[in-house]
């Protein structure tokens, strides 16, 4: 995986016409390093492997080669163009986040209404979170705070956002007062079989199981 992640990034620097050593100083990151990563002998952190993404202009899902698939389908496409709130699948974690699915017929799209208790985080432990796809939201009421790399946002309702799912990323209400927001991920690849409350410990469990849930009420 580390050379494949190495060759890609020179075939895309190659293909810009930059040099090592101009590609290393516009990352901030020394030519040495730059190298190592290209040749597969080193794995590098989330946050060069970023720098080196931001200045080819490609996403982390490029070098990454994560790419969603007509087989990796989470949802079957609905046949009816609304889908009831009683219908609607929710899931919601120990600390207080609670998720409901929204109609999608793309396969690739996540789509669902969060509120966030006083308190509460996208994660149990408050770690950050990384996955495939592109993430979009906005807050509809309260407020929010969004880590994203090593910067944080106040998010107030009317306020949306969108960022590379792959950066490390975190939500949490500091308020004493109740948060809400519509998400979309697009691209999201599936991750593994979470299946009970217990197992649901960020996100991006809640998702996976939110998956499936919906297959399993389409089938």
């Amino acid at each position: 995986m580390t050379e494949e992640l190495g060759a890609r990034i020179r075939q895309a620097r190659l293909a810009k016409g930059l040099s090592l050593r101009s590609m290393a100083a516009d990352a901030e990151i020394s030519p040495s390093l730059l190298s190592q990563v290209e040749t597969g002998k080193v794995q590098p952190s989330v946050s060069t492997l970023w720098a080196i993404v931001s200045r080819l202009g490609l996403s982390v899902d490029d070098v990454l080669g994560h790419h969603p698939t007509s087989d990796a389908a989470r949802r079957n496409p609905r046949p009816d163009p609304v889908q009831r709130a009683a219908d609607a699948p929710e899931v919601v974690m120990e600390n207080g986040v609670t998720w409901r699915g929204l109609a999608v017929m793309d396969s690739t799209v996540d789509a669902v209404h969060v509120t966030y208790a006083p308190g509460a985080a996208s994660s149990i432990d408050d770690t950050h979170m990384r996955h495939t796809g592109t993430e979009y939201g906005c807050i509809l009421k309260g407020e929010l705070t969004l880590k994203l790399d090593f910067e944080s946002y106040v998010l107030r309702p009317g306020d949306s956002f969108c960022f590379d799912s792959m950066r490390p990323h975190l939500y949490k209400n500091h308020t004493d007062s109740v948060a809400e927001g519509v998400w979309y991920v697009v691209g999201r690849s599936p991750g593994g079989e979470t299946e009970t409350p217990g197992d649901i410990r960020s996100a991006v469990d809640v998702l996976d199981a939110m998956s499936r849930l919906s297959g399993r009420a389409e089938a």
